[in-house]
Protein backbone atom coordinates (compact mmCIF):
# COMPACT_ATOMS: atom_id res chain seq x y z
CA UNK A 1 0.00 0.00 0.00
CA UNK A 2 1.01 3.11 -0.71
CA UNK A 3 1.94 5.88 2.02
CA UNK A 4 0.96 9.02 0.79
CA UNK A 5 -2.44 9.15 1.56
CA UNK A 6 -3.99 12.59 1.09
CA UNK A 7 -5.43 12.78 5.26
CA UNK A 8 -2.63 10.30 7.10
CA UNK A 9 -1.19 13.74 8.20
CA UNK A 10 -4.29 14.88 9.38
CA UNK A 11 -2.93 17.41 12.05
CA UNK A 12 -0.18 18.76 9.05
CA UNK A 13 -3.54 19.18 6.41
CA UNK A 14 -5.40 21.45 8.91
CA UNK A 15 -2.25 23.85 9.73
CA UNK A 16 -1.96 24.01 5.89
CA UNK A 17 -5.26 24.92 5.69
CA UNK A 18 -6.02 27.07 8.76
CA UNK A 19 -2.98 28.81 7.32
CA UNK A 20 -5.05 30.35 4.59
CA UNK A 21 -7.34 31.86 7.18
CA UNK A 22 -5.82 35.00 7.12
CA UNK A 23 -6.87 37.24 4.17
CA UNK A 24 -3.73 38.79 3.55
CA UNK A 25 -2.08 35.66 3.15
CA UNK A 26 -4.80 34.24 1.41
CA UNK A 27 -4.89 37.45 -1.13
CA UNK A 28 -0.76 36.75 -1.48
CA UNK A 29 -1.33 32.92 -1.88
CA UNK A 30 -3.49 33.17 -4.65
CA UNK A 31 -1.50 36.35 -6.49
CA UNK A 32 1.78 34.05 -6.73
CA UNK A 33 -0.31 31.18 -7.99
CA UNK A 34 -2.02 32.99 -10.42
CA UNK A 35 1.73 34.37 -12.11
CA UNK A 36 3.01 32.29 -14.54
CA UNK A 37 6.53 32.84 -12.84
CA UNK A 38 7.81 32.99 -9.57
CA UNK A 39 7.34 36.16 -7.75
CA UNK A 40 9.67 38.27 -5.23
CA UNK A 41 8.47 40.25 -2.15
CA UNK A 42 8.35 43.58 -4.30
CA UNK A 43 5.80 41.75 -6.71
CA UNK A 44 3.85 40.20 -4.29
CA UNK A 45 3.35 43.16 -2.37
CA UNK A 46 3.22 45.21 -4.73
CA UNK A 47 0.47 42.70 -6.01
CA UNK A 48 -1.91 42.40 -3.42
CA UNK A 49 -1.12 46.61 -2.31
CA UNK A 50 0.87 45.67 1.06
CA UNK A 51 3.92 46.71 2.54
CA UNK A 52 6.97 44.47 2.28
CA UNK A 53 7.62 43.26 5.25
CA UNK A 54 4.03 42.58 5.67
CA UNK A 55 4.06 40.60 2.40
CA UNK A 56 7.34 39.24 3.43
CA UNK A 57 6.35 37.78 6.94
CA UNK A 58 2.90 36.27 5.09
CA UNK A 59 4.86 34.97 2.27
CA UNK A 60 7.44 32.93 4.50
CA UNK A 61 4.50 31.83 6.55
CA UNK A 62 3.28 30.13 3.74
CA UNK A 63 6.32 29.04 2.79
CA UNK A 64 6.37 27.42 6.26
CA UNK A 65 3.61 25.35 5.80
CA UNK A 66 4.49 24.04 2.77
CA UNK A 67 1.97 26.10 0.54
CA UNK A 68 4.71 28.22 -1.40
CA UNK A 69 8.16 26.73 -2.72
CA UNK A 70 11.05 29.33 -2.99
CA UNK A 71 14.30 29.39 -5.09
CA UNK A 72 16.65 32.02 -5.71
CA UNK A 73 17.48 33.85 -9.16
CA UNK A 74 18.94 37.15 -9.86
CA UNK A 75 16.51 39.56 -11.99
CA UNK A 76 16.34 39.30 -15.32
CA UNK A 77 19.32 40.93 -17.70
CA UNK A 78 21.19 41.41 -14.20
CA UNK A 79 24.70 39.23 -14.12
CA UNK A 80 27.86 40.28 -12.76
CA UNK A 81 29.77 41.50 -9.93
CA UNK A 82 27.13 44.20 -9.85
CA UNK A 83 23.92 42.10 -9.84
CA UNK A 84 23.57 41.73 -6.17
CA UNK A 85 22.19 38.61 -4.58
CA UNK A 86 19.95 36.27 -6.10
CA UNK A 87 16.46 37.11 -4.95
CA UNK A 88 13.98 35.00 -3.00
CA UNK A 89 10.89 33.85 -5.43
CA UNK A 90 7.67 32.31 -4.19
CA UNK A 91 5.99 29.69 -6.32
CA UNK A 92 3.19 27.50 -5.68
CA UNK A 93 4.79 24.12 -3.86
CA UNK A 94 3.83 20.57 -5.03
CA UNK A 95 2.13 19.71 -1.80
CA UNK A 96 -1.72 18.77 -2.10
CA UNK A 97 -4.15 20.04 0.76
CA UNK A 98 -7.26 17.92 1.38
CA UNK A 99 -9.13 17.70 4.84
CA UNK A 100 -13.13 16.23 5.23
CA UNK A 101 -14.59 15.90 8.59
CA UNK A 102 -15.52 12.91 8.96
CA UNK A 103 -12.79 11.50 7.11
CA UNK A 104 -12.71 10.94 3.62
CA UNK A 105 -10.30 8.49 1.65
CA UNK A 106 -11.72 8.80 -2.24
CA UNK A 107 -7.77 9.04 -3.16
CA UNK A 108 -7.30 5.69 -2.02
CA UNK A 109 -10.48 4.12 -3.08
CA UNK A 110 -9.89 5.41 -6.11
CA UNK A 111 -6.70 4.08 -6.69
CA UNK A 112 -7.65 0.59 -5.41
CA UNK A 113 -9.75 0.64 -7.99
CA UNK A 114 -7.29 1.64 -10.83
CA UNK A 115 -5.10 -1.00 -9.65
CA UNK A 116 -8.11 -3.65 -9.88
CA UNK A 117 -8.45 -2.90 -13.78
CA UNK A 118 -5.19 -2.93 -14.21
CA UNK A 119 -5.15 -6.44 -12.92
CA UNK A 120 -8.39 -7.34 -14.48
CA UNK A 121 -6.95 -6.63 -17.62
CA UNK A 122 -3.60 -8.07 -17.73
CA UNK A 123 -4.69 -11.49 -16.26
CA UNK A 124 -8.17 -11.60 -17.91
CA UNK A 125 -9.78 -12.27 -14.71
CA UNK A 126 -12.90 -10.11 -13.77
CA UNK A 127 -13.24 -6.92 -11.82
CA UNK A 128 -14.79 -7.93 -8.84
CA UNK A 129 -11.89 -10.87 -8.31
CA UNK A 130 -9.07 -7.94 -9.26
CA UNK A 131 -10.73 -5.66 -6.79
CA UNK A 132 -10.74 -8.08 -4.52
CA UNK A 133 -7.08 -8.74 -4.70
CA UNK A 134 -5.97 -5.60 -4.85
CA UNK A 135 -8.11 -4.63 -1.59
CA UNK A 136 -6.89 -8.12 0.07
CA UNK A 137 -3.17 -6.39 -0.76
CA UNK A 138 -4.00 -2.88 0.95
CA UNK A 139 -5.30 -4.91 3.91
CA UNK A 140 -1.97 -6.90 4.40
CA UNK A 141 0.09 -3.74 4.08
CA UNK A 142 -2.27 -2.47 6.88
CA UNK A 143 -1.51 -5.73 8.99
CA UNK A 144 2.34 -5.34 8.37
CA UNK A 145 2.39 -1.65 9.66
CA UNK A 146 0.37 -2.66 13.09
CA UNK A 147 2.90 -5.25 13.46
CA UNK A 148 5.27 -3.54 13.38
CA UNK A 149 3.62 -0.71 15.78
CA UNK A 150 3.07 -3.47 18.00
CA UNK A 151 6.93 -4.11 18.55
CA UNK A 152 8.18 -7.42 19.01
CA UNK A 153 6.13 -10.48 20.40
CA UNK A 154 3.15 -8.43 21.35
CA UNK A 155 -0.23 -9.65 22.83
CA UNK A 156 -3.59 -9.63 21.44
CA UNK A 157 -4.55 -6.36 23.51
CA UNK A 158 -1.09 -4.70 22.05
CA UNK A 159 -2.18 -6.27 18.15
CA UNK A 160 -5.68 -4.77 18.95
CA UNK A 161 -4.74 -1.38 19.62
CA UNK A 162 -1.65 -1.29 17.17
CA UNK A 163 -5.23 -2.39 14.57
CA UNK A 164 -7.05 0.64 15.90
CA UNK A 165 -3.81 3.18 15.45
CA UNK A 166 -3.48 1.84 11.59
CA UNK A 167 -7.64 2.15 11.00
CA UNK A 168 -7.70 5.65 12.62
CA UNK A 169 -5.25 6.63 10.20
CA UNK A 170 -7.23 5.23 7.87
CA UNK A 171 -10.18 7.55 8.40
CA UNK A 172 -12.68 4.22 9.86
CA UNK A 173 -12.71 5.79 13.93
CA UNK A 174 -12.26 2.33 15.05
CA UNK A 175 -14.49 1.81 18.97
CA UNK A 176 -13.82 -1.15 20.89
CA UNK A 177 -16.63 -2.36 23.02
CA UNK A 178 -14.48 -4.66 24.86
CA UNK A 179 -15.29 -7.80 21.92
CA UNK A 180 -15.77 -6.21 18.98
CA UNK A 181 -13.97 -3.28 16.98
CA UNK A 182 -16.99 -1.40 15.18
CA UNK A 183 -15.64 1.11 12.68
CA UNK A 184 -17.70 4.29 13.41
CA UNK A 185 -16.92 5.90 9.79
CA UNK A 186 -16.74 4.90 6.21
CA UNK A 187 -14.10 6.37 4.91
CA UNK A 188 -15.46 6.00 1.05
CA UNK A 189 -19.14 6.77 2.33
CA UNK A 190 -20.62 8.73 -0.71
CA UNK A 191 -19.25 5.46 -2.90
CA UNK A 192 -21.09 3.09 -0.62
CA UNK A 193 -24.06 4.89 -0.77
CA UNK A 194 -24.49 4.72 -4.51
CA UNK A 195 -22.53 1.65 -4.67
CA UNK A 196 -22.93 -0.40 -1.39
CA UNK A 197 -22.51 -3.83 -2.90
CA UNK A 198 -19.09 -3.32 -4.37
CA UNK A 199 -17.65 -1.06 -1.56
CA UNK A 200 -18.69 -3.52 1.05
CA UNK A 201 -16.96 -6.26 -0.49
CA UNK A 202 -13.73 -3.76 -1.09
CA UNK A 203 -14.18 -3.08 2.90
CA UNK A 204 -14.63 -6.96 3.61
CA UNK A 205 -11.14 -7.40 1.44
CA UNK A 206 -9.37 -5.34 2.95
CA UNK A 207 -9.89 -5.93 6.38
CA UNK A 208 -9.59 -9.59 5.76
CA UNK A 209 -6.23 -8.57 4.66
CA UNK A 210 -5.41 -7.01 7.41
CA UNK A 211 -6.60 -9.61 10.02
CA UNK A 212 -4.10 -12.46 8.18
CA UNK A 213 -1.70 -10.20 8.45
CA UNK A 214 -2.12 -8.59 12.19
CA UNK A 215 -2.31 -12.49 13.26
CA UNK A 216 -4.43 -11.84 16.20
CA UNK A 217 -5.65 -14.50 17.90
CA UNK A 218 -9.32 -14.27 17.63
CA UNK A 219 -9.64 -11.19 15.30
CA UNK A 220 -11.94 -11.97 12.14
CA UNK A 221 -13.54 -9.74 9.60
CA UNK A 222 -17.49 -9.73 9.41
CA UNK A 223 -19.95 -8.13 7.25
CA UNK A 224 -22.17 -6.43 9.39
CA UNK A 225 -23.76 -2.88 7.72
CA UNK A 226 -25.42 -1.23 10.22
CA UNK A 227 -26.88 2.71 9.18
CA UNK A 228 -24.24 5.14 9.99
CA UNK A 229 -21.02 3.31 9.94
CA UNK A 230 -18.61 1.16 8.12
CA UNK A 231 -20.31 -2.34 6.76
CA UNK A 232 -17.40 -4.19 8.56
CA UNK A 233 -16.63 -5.54 12.43
CA UNK A 234 -13.97 -7.01 13.61
CA UNK A 235 -14.85 -9.26 15.83
CA UNK A 236 -13.67 -11.36 18.41
CA UNK A 237 -13.89 -15.38 17.24
CA UNK A 238 -15.13 -17.67 20.40
CA UNK A 239 -12.38 -19.75 21.46
CA UNK A 240 -13.33 -23.45 21.96
CA UNK A 241 -12.20 -25.17 25.11
CA UNK A 242 -10.73 -28.64 23.81
CA UNK A 243 -10.06 -29.60 27.49
CA UNK A 244 -13.41 -29.47 28.42
CA UNK A 245 -14.88 -31.25 25.75
CA UNK A 246 -12.67 -34.29 25.93
CA UNK A 247 -13.48 -34.06 30.33
CA UNK A 248 -17.38 -33.79 28.91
Amino acid sequence: MHDDRPNSDFDSQIAGIAALSDPTRRALYRFVVAQPAPVSRDQAAEGVGVARHIAKFHLDKLLEDGLLAVEFARAPGRRGPGAGRPAKLYSRSSRELAISVPQREYALIGRLFAEAVIEAERDEVAIDTALANTSRATGRALGRQARDHAGRRPGPEALADAACAVLTDCGYEPRSDGTDLTLINCPFHALARDYTDLVCGMNLSLMNGLVDTLQHPTLEARLEPSPGRCCVVLGQTPVTDHSMIEKG
